[in-house]
This record gives C-alpha cells, structure tokens and sequence, in this order.
C-alpha cells in the first residue's frame, strides 16, 4: 500500500504530481492500493481551496484513490491514543521548558557557533533528579531518543543514508497546546493505516530518523523509502513557477491533456530504455521504482509540447470536439467537424492552439496580419483574386474535395506565372487574416466556395485592413 499525503498549504504542483503518480504506479502494479492523505494538522496554513483542487487534479487526471480520503483533522484520538501508551511505557515525557526558554537556549547556542539541540533537562534517567514541575505551564511531548549507534535508512533510490544517533535530540510530539507535530503524526498515520512503501520528495531525508524513531518507540514495522530526488529548471536551479512549477490545474487551462502530462511526469526521473510514450496501463506494468534515477531531473517544456502534440493527433474527434467545448468553442453543429478538427489538430501543440485553428477558420476575420499585408499585397494582387474567384465559381460543382481544388489551382498558379507566396498567402490572409494556417485547398473545401468568395471580397473592400 502506497499513499500520497500533501499538506495543502498552497496548490499542487507538478513535482507533487509527479510523487502521486509514482506512488498510484507501484500500488497498482503490486495490486495493492493507495491511499490520498490530507495532512491538515497545522490549522493556521491549511488552505481549503488548496486541498479542493487536490481533488480536481485526480478527477482530471484519472488516479483515483482507493478508500476515502483520510484527513489528520480527524484522528486526533489516534494519536492521542499513541502519545498516552509513549507515555505510560518511558518512551516520551512531559517538558516543561517554556518557549522563552528554548528561544535563549537557541540565541546562547548560535552565539556559540555550535548547533542548537534541547539540553534534556525534562529527560527522565536513572539516577536524576528533574526540576519541580511549574505552575501554570503547560508542558509539551517529547520523545525518548537513543543516544548511542546509527540510525541506518536503507532508501530504495539513494541506498544506505547513515545518520548518527547523537544527531537527533528529542524532539517535540506534541505541542503544549495538544496539537501533535508533523513527524510524529506521519509516522503514526502511515504505520497505522497500513502503508508499506513511502514515494516521497528527496526533501524528506532529514525527517525520516525521527520517524523511525516514532516506529521503533511504538513497535511498529518500518515501510520501505524511496526517496525521489527533485525536479530542476534547464539551468540545474530549483523549479519556480516561471519554469513550470505552477498548479497543475494550471496546465489544464493551458490546453494541455493529462496523459500528456502524466506521460512527461513519469520520465522526469525514470526511464525504460529510450521509450518515450506510454500509456497508464503501460505505466504500471513497466514502473519500478528501483529504477528511479538518483539524480535530480529537468524540467523540459519542448518535450511536454511535444507529447501534447502527439495525444492530440491520437485523439478522435469526439474527444477534442469536448475539450474545445470546454473552451467555450462548440462546433458540434459543424458540418465538416470531422474534417476541420483532423486538418487543425496536426499543427495543434495544444488544445487552445486547436482553438484558434479551428475558429480561424471558422469565423471571417476582422482584421488582417500587418506584416504579411505588407510582403504579399502589391498591386497586381487584387485582379489575381478577382480571376481566382471567378475560377471558383466556374468549377464551383466540381469542387467536392481538396484534391479537385488543387487540380484547378495549380493550372491557374502556373498560367498567371505566379509565385506559390504570392498566391497562397494573399488567400489565407483573406480567409484567416494569417499567413500562419492549413493548407489554402483544405480550408476553401471546409468552409466552402461561397464563404471564400465572401471573405476575399470583404478584404479587398477592407483593403486588408491597410494600404496597398
């Protein structure tokens, strides 16, 4: 059993997917299940909102969790029912050392260049005897740490990480207002909850000792860590949001499909051979988290851009005919949609990409693109349309598909003595107001002779928008 267990504090970014992904993989490919846990326990940077599009982002994505989501708000007896049993068996203690206290401990410490660590006076030992316990002070929890040996975390990506036992003082488990920390409860949370292999964020190492040490206090089977190391912009720098480390759902507004996006996550540190598509089901039979490289990776957009292009031009018509609606362009009605979205989604890298193919064609356009009116419209270039559109009309029946188009086009290209610019661009910019766009013939057969007749005469009325 495999868990994801983010504290919404701010949105899920793509590294934080990433981690899901690895740990929804190695669950189900060991048909075992994994679990999504809200970690909430810190009320002052829970964010709600954040923890909602959580939720978003499995629906979008299709990794859905097995069970119910499992919120730390709510197994407050639990951990009380853990720190009470530390407690009874010597394991932790009460310390009565205020905050005020610490903090010049701390201050005394930096002052004295040497690493901050609580000085045990709250540490019951054979022998000791322990200051008089104060009035109204309300104490906090700390565990009972070894102090002698190693701590040895056997990492399925890093190997062998050794720390010292010295190393970890005892450190609080519960705050004196009650609320239990971050180590402590995760440790809690996934031995009892049954998880056996913990993915996580090469951030995590220092955490992991004094998670041990929760395990070995309370007795419980310690679970296998992989931990995975982060991902980093071209120039080997931490991702920032300019680089791509942005809300996943952001990517969803982008235009982006998620198994594009899953496909590019799941090689962003792993790899099977040189392949470079997979879909879900091949993810999990081939996901191996062994064969996580132990380096960070980096974040590539040319890629990502590269596999949407590919799921787009996978997709069947159906499918993007519903993500252009969601855009707010329904061509359900359309005649040719079979045949505008098969010519527009080759050159599409994303769904708004395919959007604006799609709606240049479809809607004449009102303005028209400065630099190509000012190479490809001269003089001799509104009788060439005027004969053009004659031509249309005379073939005008016999023009059913792109390839009878042509076959009237290039006789004309070839006894005007034109040049294929100067042919071809003053069209699409009369039929898109571009110079970027399909092919003239694809276009002229989707959306018919009338409407390119129309178009060309409302640009040369317009004198494409500038003089010629």
């Amino acid at each position: 059993m495999t868990r994801f267990a983010p504290s919404p504090t701010g949105y899920l970014h793509i590294g934080g997917l990433r981690t899901a992904l690895y740990n929804y993989l190695w669950a189900k490919k060991n048909k075992g299940k994994f679990k999504l846990r809200i970690e909430d326990t810190d009320k002052k940077r829970h964010n709600k909102d954040a923890a909602k599009t959580i939720f978003e982002v499995f629906e979008w994505v299709g990794m859905e969790q097995d069970g119910d989501i499992e919120f730390q708000s709510k197994r407050g007896k639990i951990y009380q029912k853990c720190i009470n049993q530390l407690l009874s068996e010597g394991k932790a203690y009460r310390c009565y050392k205020t905050k005020d206290e610490l903090a010049h401990d701390r201050e005394q410490a930096k002052t004295n260049k040497q690493t901050f660590r609580y000085d045990e006076t709250w540490r019951p030992e054979y022998g000791k005897t322990l200051p008089d316990i104060p009035q109204d002070i309300k104490p906090a929890i700390r565990i009972k740490t070894k102090k002698l040996g190693e701590i040895i975390l056997k990492d399925g990506v890093k190997g062998d990480i050794v720390f010292q036992a010295q190393e970890i003082d005892d450190f609080i488990i519960a705050r004196d207002s009650g609320e239990p920390t971050y180590n402590f409860v995760a440790a809690i949370d996934d031995a009892t909850m049954g998880i056996s292999d913990i993915l996580r964020g090469d951030d995590h190492i220092s955490n992991t000792p004094k998670q041990l040490a929760v395990y070995e206090a309370m007795g419980f089977d310690k679970p296998i860590f992989f931990h995975i190391p982060m991902i980093n912009n071209k120039n080997g720098k931490k991702l920032s949001k300019r680089d791509g480390a942005t809300d996943v759902m952001d990517y969803k507004k982008q235009g982006y499909l998620p198994e594009a996006l899953l496909n590019f996550l799941v090689r962003l540190g792993w790899s099977n051979g040189d392949q470079e598509i997979f879909s879900l089901d091949e993810m999990i039979k081939l996901f191996d988290p062994k064969n996580i490289n132990s380096s960070s990776s980096s974040y590539n957009e040319e890629k990502l851009l590269w596999l949407n292009s590919f799921y787009i031009k996978q997709s069947n018509t159906k499918r993007l005919l519903e993500e252009l609606k969601n855009f707010g362009t329904d061509i359900y009605d359309f005649e040719k949609k079979d045949e505008i979205i098969n010519l527009c989604k080759q050159r599409a890298n994303t769904i708004l990409q395919l959007q604006q193919l799609v709606e240049d064609i479809l809607n004449t356009p009102n303005n028209y693109d400065t630099k190509g009116v000012k190479k490809f419209i001269n003089n001799n270039t509104i009788d060439m349309l005027y004969s053009f559109m004659q031509l249309l009309k005379k073939h005008k029946k016999n023009l059913n598909f792109p390839q009878e188009i042509e076959g009237v086009c290039v006789p004309f290209i070839k006894e005007n003595n034109l040049k294929m610019p100067l042919f071809f661009q003053p069209i699409r910019l009369c039929l898109t107001g571009k110079t970027t766009a399909p092919s003239v013939y694809d276009i002229i057969w989707i959306i018919g002779i009338d409407e390119v007749i129309k178009r060309m005469k409302l640009a040369i009325s317009l004198n494409f928008g500038s003089k010629i």
